[in-house]
């Protein structure tokens, strides 16, 4: 049965980029790097959705580390507008989560703590 919780984080998912990418990302290696970006971000919703809304911050983070991570494996096609969508979408599941994004990356989230993009 869905949890308040999980509908805030599920509920993020309206905000993804990720279509909007794939109409100007039409090369199959950028259609291919859009759906593990993707993949990155359901697997930080679902891992934060079984830890729980009472997990410690340090779990919660570490599943943010791991997305970004693999985001970074795909910088070579972020750009300044996807970097933007991205930070965006980082802070808004990082405050469903019940994290407060300013508190990290100098204010600007949690992606500026690993990102290379």
């Amino acid at each position: 049965m869905p949890t308040p919780y999980a509908d805030q984080l599920h509920a993020v998912k309206q905000q993804y980029p990720f279509t909007r990418w794939r109409k100007y990302w039409q090369q199959p290696d950028e259609q291919e790097d859009c759906n593990r970006i993707e993949q990155a971000y359901d697997q930080l919703i679902d891992r934060l959705i079984e830890l729980g809304p009472e997990a410690p911050a340090a779990q919660k983070i570490e599943c943010f580390e791991q997305a970004i991570a693999i985001t970074n494996d795909h910088a070579d096609v972020i750009e300044t507008g996807e970097r933007e969508d991205l930070c965006e979408l980082t802070n808004a599941v990082t405050q469903a989560c019940g994290l407060n994004f300013a508190d990290y990356g100098d204010g600007e989230g949690l992606a500026s703590e690993w990102r290379e993009w």
